[in-house]
């Protein structure tokens, strides 16, 4: 739909659906939730610029919780020397020890170096599912969309409708998947020099603030919540469909080149913190 906070509310063979349908601006669908004074409003709100300073960083969060869908937004990262910065775009049921979180997290970089994105799921409170991508463009010289689909068979992470990431239902062997517990979609611009960048051995340079981080073309399409307790049940949503039970043949050779030519780091294969390979990697795509 490619606009702020659409909002769509659908009746599906007498089930009834609720996913984003009109055009709104920022304060419509998402509310500051840490130092509203560094997000500013851009296009009369149609996108805003989140700001970084010795001060303070910031963040955001949508009004209202979702279950299943897809949502994506459009993001131009910190330009420049951003090392210890991180940029992070995420979904999050905010409960506490059994929290499901779906994460992009944008590791700032030195000037001429890659910039890396790390994801990471949790299920029902477990996570340390770490995957790391240096991209293959610079991320903070344009506007590229980043998005996560979820439905009751995987959650797929998308770089520009390519997938880096997919991560599979297989409750039927033990292993946890988010499925009961709406989330909140949430972005956040910090400071993070203690790991970010090469593990915390690039520290932030303060003389490069103040560092932005601009968003545009918010795209929510999912069950709210709270919403009809149907919705997220109705095979008869787009997102359950059989075509989004797999990656096609072009979205798999995308993501065969991508896992093969630019991911720096998988716990799937770091046998120091997993000596016995962790089942769901097992799983395959």
């Amino acid at each position: 739909m490619g606009s702020f906070g659409y909002l769509i509310i659908c009746v599906l063979a007498l089930l009834s659906c609720t996913v984003n349908a009109r055009p709104a601006t920022f304060l419509q669908d998402f509310r500051a939730t840490w130092s509203d004074s560094h997000i500013r409003q851009l296009e009369g709100g149609r996108a805003i610029q989140l700001v970084l300073d010795q001060n303070s960083g910031c963040g955001f969060a949508s009004k209202y919780q979702y279950l299943f869908g897809r949502v994506s937004m459009k993001i131009k990262l910190v330009p420049g020397d951003s090392a210890g910065t991180v940029t992070a775009f995420y979904m999050n049921s905010d409960t506490d020890r059994i929290r499901d979180e779906l994460d992009f997290e944008f590791l700032g970089n030195r000037s001429g170096q890659p910039y890396t994105v790390q994801t990471n799921v949790y299920a029902h409170g477990k996570g340390d599912r770490e995957q790391r991508i240096n991209l293959w463009f610079d991320p903070a010289a344009a506007f590229h969309t980043y998005g996560i689909l979820w439905n009751h068979a995987r959650v797929v992470f998308y770089v520009d409708d390519v997938p880096i990431r997919v991560y599979k239902n297989n409750e039927a062997r033990g292993i946890p998947f988010p499925k009961s517990q709406p989330m909140g979609i949430y972005s956040t611009l910090w400071e993070a020099d203690d790991w970010a960048t090469r593990g915390g051995l690039e520290k932030i340079d303060w003389s490069k603030a103040p560092f932005y981080a601009y968003y545009k073309d918010f795209d929510i399409e999912g069950c709210q919540m709270p919403g009809p307790s149907s919705c997220a049940s109705n095979p008869s949503n787009w997102w359950e469909g059989t075509t989004y039970h797999q990656l096609s043949p072009v979205e798999a050779r995308r993501y065969r080149w991508v896992r093969m030519n630019h991911m720096i780091y998988d716990y799937c294969t770091d046998k120091s913190r997993y000596p016995v390979t962790p089942p769901e990697c097992m799983a395959g795509i």
